[in-house]
């Protein structure tokens, strides 16, 4: 098979224009064209007169060294994708490894492993996914939270209440995420997303898919432990030795999988108790804002905007403020809401949510200004502190009832408290209480997300438009602390742990914490398979 890059054709093309595009750029006639699928369909919308879509397809040919031997240009053998396991279990192996956490990242670090044979034990401190559902749908419409069974915590993290978004651009040579996207598609997902530039899934989809991939590793020999917390570690000379749960339990491992995900402060709190080495490292706060879809389609697609090959559409800012610091959009949620997802109580913390359809009203993303420890100093579990002042204050300023402070954004550019809503109502439940956000983040937040929005609106037309609804706070975007790891995976001062994905710091997102996964299911693996204990 060879590869093509970079077929452009319009937006509206025919059916036939694909092949007839690829036989004139190989200068081949239809008899010579043995086969031919798409691998990625993107599109190229910087003039939004005369939208593209840009193709890499994969052709078989008849003769395929004559067609390389021509060196033309994009045209490149295509590579070899294929996942191979760079270990098996050996017979007689004795012990199991325990997966803490069963989001994106504990998910595949567990299916990598069960599909290798070293019958992984999974434990997670929150509910199944159906059940954890029903959590949280009780703090969006009863403002009940359940502490261990809420957006963050439960089967499938963070990620189940999400866009769903499934591209990364970490590096990626050993093509992870082509084994993430296979393993979703058999599991249920849409085909398209082995092939669109943007996949995604959505929140309903992702609750059927992690219960049918939670099947697929019991096949394999997994078992899986619920509502249970492991809140303690044995450690001996440096050596893990085992794990405690919050039952009682005590489970013998020399080697377990740490991806408990951003959000799990008692963890963060235990393993600094327990001598691990961690250490604070930057994250970003701000708000949701929210504006009519329409409004974004019609600014990054002019007439081309509803077409249903390019969707909702989506946007990336960046603003670096006079002040030193950088603005930027963050998990933009075309067509969808926005969520409260707070796991502590007298908290509140928003997010963003989309379903497969992105059908809702609004478009929503956070817009976040980036900091640092120098803005929280007093070590390594500082920045969980600073989080919570802060989301300890959009409670109050919510009314102490789990609502989110608002403002529209041409108040809040004015520097003046909202009083009513315009022409864009907030998605957020359980509702949203106008005012001032100027008490909700620290003045340098709030000086650069007020100048950046005036600047977004340079990009998009209407971005900073009066009745655009800004929601706070947004606190969890990446984990405030890194529990580092060696060369080998495994935490710098405790053997056989290996910490993962976005709770230890190593990834951002569902793609890229199912490929640190995976990675670390790998070394894990190579190190049972020799040590045969």
């Amino acid at each position: 098979m060879l590869r093509l890059t970079d077929v452009t054709l319009p937006l509206d093309h025919p059916e036939h224009a694909l092949k007839d595009a690829v036989l004139a750029r190989l200068g081949a006639s239809a008899d010579e064209l043995r086969g031919m699928s798409v691998f990625r369909r993107a599109y190229d919308a910087r003039k939004k007169s005369a939208i593209q879509l840009v193709y890499t397809v994969d052709v078989e040919l008849a003769d395929e060294p004559k067609a390389l031997s021509r060196r033309l240009p994009k045209l490149v053998p295509t590579p070899d994708m294929d996942y191979r396991f760079v270990a098996r279990a050996p017979a007689g192996l004795e012990g199991r490894p325990v997966v803490i956490g069963f989001g994106p990242c504990g998910l595949f670090a567990a299916l990598i492993l069960a599909q290798a044979g070293f019958k992984p034990l999974i434990v997670e401190r929150g509910k199944q996914v159906r059940d954890r559902t029903k959590d949280t749908f009780g703090l969006w419409r009863q403002r009940k939270l359940h502490p261990e069974s809420n957006v963050q915590f439960g089967e499938g993290g963070a990620g189940t209440f999400s866009d769903g978004k499934l591209w990364t651009q970490v590096s990626d040579p050993r093509h992870y995420g082509r084994k993430v996207l296979q393993e979703f598609v058999k599991a249920d997902a849409p085909p398209e997303i082995l092939y669109v530039s943007k996949p995604h899934i959505g929140t309903f989809r992702l609750v059927k898919m992690i219960e049918l991939m939670r099947a697929t590793i019991v096949e394999h020999g997994g078992e899986f432990l619920f509502e249970q917390k492991v809140d303690g570690l044995d450690i001996d000379n440096g050596q893990l030795r085992g794990v405690r749960l919050s039952g009682g339990e005590r489970i013998a491992t020399s080697h377990a999988v740490l991806a408990v995900g951003h959000s799990a402060r008692d963890t963060f709190q235990m393993l600094h108790d327990e001598g691990v080495y961690l250490e604070a490292k930057p994250f970003s706060v701000g708000f949701r804002i929210e504006h009519p879809q329409s409004i974004i389609d019609r600014a990054r697609f002019g007439r081309f905007a509803g077409n249903p090959i390019l969707g909702a559409a989506d946007y990336k800012l960046v603003h670096h403020a006079s002040n030193g610091r950088s603005v930027y959009s963050f998990c933009m949620c075309p067509g969808g809401t926005v969520i409260a997802a707070t796991s502590e109580p007298g908290r509140v913390v928003t997010n963003g949510m989309s379903q497969y359809s992105r059908n809702e009203r609004n478009a929503n993303a956070g817009i976040v200004v980036g900091i640092s420890p120098n803005d929280y100093p007093g070590g390594p579990l500082a920045g969980i502190d600073f989080q919570r002042e802060i989301e300890s204050r959009a409670f109050e300023l919510g009314g102490h009832d789990y609502d989110a402070p608002g403002q529209l954004v041409g108040d809040f550019i004015r520097n003046v408290p909202s009083k009513e809503f315009g022409s864009v109502l907030p998605s957020y439940k359980p509702g949203v209480k106008l005012g001032d956000l100027n008490p909700s983040l620290p003045s340098y937040a709030i000086d650069a997300i007020r100048e950046a929005l005036p600047a977004f609106d340079k990009q998009i037309h209407g971005f900073a438009m009066q009745d655009a609804v800004l929601t706070g706070v947004e606190t969890r975007t990446s984990s405030p602390v890194r529990i580092r790891r060696g060369e080998d995976f495994q935490s710098i001062n405790t053997k056989g742990l290996y910490p993962a994905g976005e709770g230890a710091g190593y990834a951002g997102g569902i793609m890229s914490a199912a490929i640190d996964g995976i990675r670390v299911a790998e070394a894990l693996s190579l190190s049972m398979a020799s040590n045969r204990h």
